[in-house]
């Protein structure tokens, strides 16, 4: 049996302990039934809630990996493919992963060779900065060519 500032008060009966709880004013918390006689605390159950729930939270390592976008467009010019290459690598070394998407408009849908072409011109100058990895390859979809990319982990 533990008391409220975590002093041990020693082994005692539920009855005693559920007696000196509500003398408190608090509740008899069971800590754990690992062992026997089970642990018991006097402390206010909600307290002890809210601390489990904070406990979990923090124990837990946040892995969220946020996805960036780079896009291209289908005229776009050699120098503004290194300039975007170079924002992606920023991307990239801060640990996001990149979502290239080259938008397709009117008859420019129907060069779609071209546009995929532009897609590997971008990444042969991203490669030449850094290592990529093609986390989903480069798909067609209603408006224009997407493909997620991220750096490879060394």
């Amino acid at each position: 049996m533990v008391n409220e500032n975590g002093e041990q008060i020693g082994i005692m009966s539920l009855d005693k302990a559920l007696a000196l709880a509500r003398e408190r004013g608090l509740d008899l918390v069971q800590i754990t039934n690992k062992v026997t006689p089970p642990v018991c605390k006097i402390s206010d159950y909600g307290k002890y809630l809210y601390e489990q729930k904070k406990r979990g939270k923090l124990g837990k390592p946040k892995k969220t990996v946020e996805t960036k976008g780079i896009r291209l467009g289908f005229s776009i010019s050699e120098h503004d493919l290194k300039t975007r290459a170079v924002q992606a690598k920023k991307f990239l070394e801060k640990g996001h992963m990149v979502r290239i998407e080259l938008k397709l408009r009117g008859r420019q849908k129907a060069l779609s060779t071209f546009a995929r072409a532009k897609i590997e011109k971008f990444l042969e100058i991203l490669q030449k900065e850094t290592s990529i990895k093609i986390e989903k390859e480069l798909r067609r979809e209603p408006r224009g060519l997407t493909m997620i990319i991220s750096k490879v982990n060394q």
